[in-house]
């Protein structure tokens, strides 16, 4: 099937958000695109490194592609060094989405992910609605399942709010006094560890540099400013943290981007929440609804 794109558009912002993956393709902040993406559709199939899309059933890492939900052991696709990452090797962003309702500045796509789908238990069916308006971007999630099922959407795009170069000069600040410390394959220790003191401490702003890909425990908002054209995105989300990844994997051959064209704030639940029960809970059953809002402002 052919990939659909949709165009919005408000005061100040235009985007454009493709079927396949739900991926935000472009946000033209007053005119300046301010994040990465592929400018034929088609490419996504094969070039994307998860550019603007929607990842799912569970972004980022489960240990060892396994868990464990009401006594039953459930093995998922390993894609990442012996885990699973944002869904397995066929997730969310692989899929084209159904466009259930359109308008100038919002658009609704969902997504039905069949019980056993990547290993998950129960059939799954997820939205996800971009609005522009007030200058912001907002993202709203919803699921329901039949079946218990763990879950953690979030969203991938690459910010750059300069429009092009790389990103080590932009600076961040965060509102998230702890981190979670990870191993050598990126699945965290289940520490919560304070950031005072250490190279994970944004709560004052810095520089990007050469920041990684770690997930902060949010206490509040997140900021950041491209200090040449003065840029600023705010990030407010319902979700419990944050993954932060700096684009150190691009490698401007596989996509048309460089180490460090983008930086990427996926809002999210915990990495290997499922593992994990001191994180807070990614269980999803049946009779409840998962909702979840992030909003990217842009204040003119």
């Amino acid at each position: 099937m052919s990939i659909e794109r949709h165009e919005l558009s408000t005061e100040g912002l235009r985007a454009a958000v493709l079927t396949y993956g739900a991926a935000l393709q472009s946000l033209e902040v007053d005119g300046v695109n301010v994040v990465l993406g592929l400018e034929d559709p088609e490419d996504y199939r094969t070039r994307s490194r998860y550019f603007g899309a929607v990842v799912g059933r569970y972004g980022n890492r489960i240990a060892g592609g396994r868990f464990t939900l009401d006594g039953t052991t459930h093995q998922l696709p390993v894609n990442n060094g012996g885990n699973s990452l944002h869904g397995g090797v066929d997730g969310f962003d692989k899929r084209l989405w159904q466009v259930t309702s359109a308008s100038g500045s919002a658009v609704t796509l969902e997504l039905v992910s069949p019980d056993g789908d990547q290993g998950y238990p129960g059939t799954l069916t997820a939205s996800v609605t971009y609005t522009l308006a007030d200058r912001a971007l907002r993202l709203d999630y919803r699921a329901t399942t039949d079946a218990p099922t763990v879950l953690n959407l979030t969203n991938h795009t690459y910010f750059n709010l300069a429009g092009g170069g790389d990103v080590l000069g932009h600076v961040l600040q965060m509102d998230a006094e702890h981190y979670l410390p990870v191993d050598d394959g990126k699945i965290p220790t289940g520490e919560t560890a304070p950031v005072k003191g250490t190279g994970f401490d944004f709560t004052e702003p810095r520089p990007i540099a050469g920041w990684e890909d770690h997930c902060f425990v949010l206490d509040g908002g997140i900021r950041v400013v491209e200090p040449v054209s003065g840029r600023v995105m705010e990030v407010s989300t319902t979700e419990p943290g944050v993954q932060f990844y700096a684009g150190g994997m691009l490698d401007g051959v596989a996509t048309p981007y460089g180490r460090h064209a983008g930086f990427c704030l996926e809002t999210q639940h915990f990495p290997d929440s499922p593992n994990q029960a001191h994180f807070p809970s990614t269980v999803l059953r049946p009779g409840e609804t998962f909702t979840s809002t992030t909003v990217y402002r842009f204040p003119a």
